[in-house]
């Protein structure tokens, strides 16, 4: 039996390594940044903790949108391409960070008329390079971590990831204590500090392991060029995926109230993390099976296997803690939000679904056949969330919610179950017997 395990782990090796990274990642970051926003929130004032917080929110934003999919295509493509994937990288990174930045600039330059807030952004032209620069170098890291997977060296984003949120938090304390003045940009640029050294630390390793070889890492457009229409595909998709999501805590606001939306964000935000294995896992499965399409089958029941047993513990676990867990936050968040926790938890079994139908959609290159079902999700969930707003008030939306995503299910379950189920063993006749004979 120990010996059938230890294969077992062996053969799944890759798979368990870049799935632990990701949820090392996130587990990792989340704790160092609730310490980093502890520290800011008793070192420098509201008014500049506020401005930083929705200046790194910006930030955060428009790198995502300015990844333009290359993220989630270097993750499929990297090993379509051996011999290219570091060219393939360079060009991707070198693409996203003009783009991230020259958005930035504009958001420096238009924000102000939006609101005042922002005019700080564009109080000198350090301030705007500032800015600019920090947008940039979070589209390159929020593609190189996904290119990183890619290559099925998840643990080199885990330790980039890491040493990241290490700097800005040590950066932050430094500028807290020893700053005589500071500005919201301050706390901003400790960001930008973390990204730029953690990106230096992976490339002198990356080259002390490799070694220096020019062609090797030579940008090659023509490669990228012929790529752009399955990046764009990627980049419609991704934000069709995450429309609902950023829209769903203003639908909240706005059907019933502000403080609705507090006790909501707050359980909605608890679910998210009983999803971080299986997003985990999804996303290696695309990572591993892209190059490798005879063992997509094998892998995904692996895989989700794995992402509804960690689905069930998690669940279980919840459940039972419901109220001291939503206790941490204040008496009125365990009191008022513990029905929708309950509620919400639910929702991790069907996203997992919706998880691989996304993955193997992306594995088979259907990415165009999955944009209207995915489209009519999004409408499906902000109808039925409306709908039970007006019915049930909080308990009632997120169980409208819930309802929307096994609606879903029924649907996207279909092309999952079609890469899992078993070939059938074709049935011997006497016929056959014979002719064999």
């Amino acid at each position: 039996m120990k010996r059938f395990s230890y294969g077992w782990v062996k053969a799944n090796k890759v798979t368990f390594v870049n799935a632990g990274s990701l949820i090392g990642t996130t587990a990792v970051t989340s704790l160092l940044g609730f310490g980093y926003w502890w520290i800011a929130a008793r070192l420098f004032s509201p008014e500049i903790v506020g401005f930083a917080s929705a200046a790194t929110s910006a930030m955060m934003l428009l790198g995502s949108i300015c990844i333009l999919g290359l993220g989630t295509l270097l993750t499929g493509e990297l090993q379509r391409h051996p011999g290219k994937e570091m060219s393939l990288i360079n060009a991707a990174l070198l693409l996203v960070g003009g783009v991230g930045g020259g958005v930035g600039i504009g958001f420096t330059l238009i924000a102000p008329f939006i609101s005042n807030a922002f005019l700080p952004l564009r109080a000198s032209f350090q301030d705007i390079f500032l800015f600019a620069f920090g947008v940039s170098l979070t589209a390159i890291t929020l593609v190189l971590d996904q290119a990183m997977i890619g290559l099925l060296r998840g643990e080199l984003q885990f330790w980039r990831n890491t040493l990241f949120a290490l700097i800005k938090l040590v950066a932050l304390l430094g500028a807290g204590l020893w700053l005589s003045h500071s500005v919201g940009l301050t706390i901003y640029n400790t960001w930008t500090l973390g990204n730029l050294l953690s990106l230096g630390v992976l490339a002198v390793f990356v080259l002390a392991k490799g070694g220096w070889s020019g062609r090797t890492y030579l940008p090659q457009w023509g490669l990228l060029r012929q790529l752009k229409s399955a990046a764009l595909q990627h980049h419609i998709l991704n934000l069709i995926i995450q429309a609902p999501a950023l829209a769903l805590p203003l639908f909240v606001t706005s059907l019933l109230s502000v403080k609705a939306n507090a006790w909501f964000y707050i359980a909605w935000m608890i679910t998210s993390f009983l999803t971080i294995a299986p997003r985990a896992l999804s996303t290696v499965l695309y990572a591993e099976s892209s190059a490798q399409p005879a063992r997509l089958a094998h892998k995904t029941r692996l895989t989700l296997g794995l992402a509804f047993a960690t689905c069930v513990l998690a669940n279980i676990v919840l459940q039972l803690g419901v109220k001291q867990v939503l206790g941490v936050f204040g008496h009125d968040y365990a009191e008022q939000a513990s029905l929708s926790l309950r509620i919400l938890s639910l929702a991790a079994f069907p996203s997992i679904i919706k998880s691989y139908y996304l993955a193997i959609c992306r594995i088979e290159n259907r990415l165009v056949q999955a944009i209207l079902p995915l489209t009519l999700s999004g409408i499906l969930e902000l109808g039925f969330v409306t709908a039970g707003a007006y019915l049930g008030g909080l308990p009632g939306l997120s169980l409208a919610w819930i309802i929307a995503l096994s609606i879903e299910t029924i649907y996207m379950s279909g092309p999952v179950y079609k890469v899992i189920r078993f070939p059938r063993t074709p049935t011997r006749t006497p016929e056959d017997t014979q002719e064999t004979q």
